[in-house]
């Protein structure tokens, strides 16, 4: 059974989204603390998304993301944010998420995020090996890995998937709504800002200079284009 970490400190929601969890098929481990959930994940590493609060009782779910994603780039992972609390969503995107759901949120838009998320990591498992090379850059489809001039580049699930729809579209200028579609599935409804913002970490990673980008350039009033 598939595992998803819930971490929130409010027991009447912790429960409410542990019974949808586990209604729709899942594996609900809780937390209630970021320490108590930095555990559970040691405790279970087939953990494959993880939801987390943002205000918790000692370290704050951006800490909590941040120290997640220094060990694992490949777990999912899903910040809930306050509707009215825009950074908190750039931070969370910054820091590591994958996404975000805002407060309040129906089960259903949850389950959503989180099927999505695990077809994204089941990725292309079945298929054989495939290299894209593109300048300094080589992507190992079957791994999930790449490599820019030699050195491995540790991306999470969603910039991985950004980058391959780059790749495998080379020159051609891709909308927001394009690669929202592409990446995050056509059923999703948040803001085309998780576009930009996952741009804009992936620049930090793959780009020799983020403030003159040469390989995702932006295509203004369009979106981004992908040129080595």
């Amino acid at each position: 059974m598939k595992k998803v970490l819930i971490l929130e400190d409010e027991v009447n929601i912790r429960s409410f989204v542990v019974i949808n969890l586990k209604r729709a098929g899942y594996d609900a481990i809780e937390a209630g603390t970021g320490m108590e959930a930095l555990d559970k994940l040691r405790e279970n590493p087939d953990i494959g998304v993880a939801i987390l609060d943002i205000m918790l009782p000692d370290i704050d779910g951006f800490e909590v993301c941040r120290r997640i994603r220094a060990t694992n780039k490949q777990i999912g992972i899903i910040m809930l944010t306050a509707r009215t609390q825009e950074m908190d969503k750039v931070t969370g995107l910054m820091t590591g998420a994958d996404d975000y759901v805002t407060k309040p949120f129906s089960p259903a838009e949850l389950t959503a995020r989180i099927d999505a998320l695990y077809r994204r990591m089941g990725g292309d498992g079945g298929m054989s090996a495939e290299l894209l090379t593109q300048g300094p850059f080589v992507m190992n489809t079957r791994n999930h890995t790449l490599e820019k001039n030699g050195a491995r580049i540790r991306l999470t699930q969603v910039e991985y998937s950004i980058l391959k729809l780059f790749m495998q579209n080379p020159g051609r200028a891709l909308s927001r709504e394009d690669i929202l579609s592409a990446v995050w599935g056509r059923e999703y409804e948040g803001e085309l800002k998780i576009v930009d913002v996952n741009i804009r970490r992936l620049r930090i990673k793959i780009e020799d200079d983020t403030a003159n980008p040469a390989y995702i350039t932006t295509v203004w009033g369009f979106g981004y284009k992908w040129g080595v």
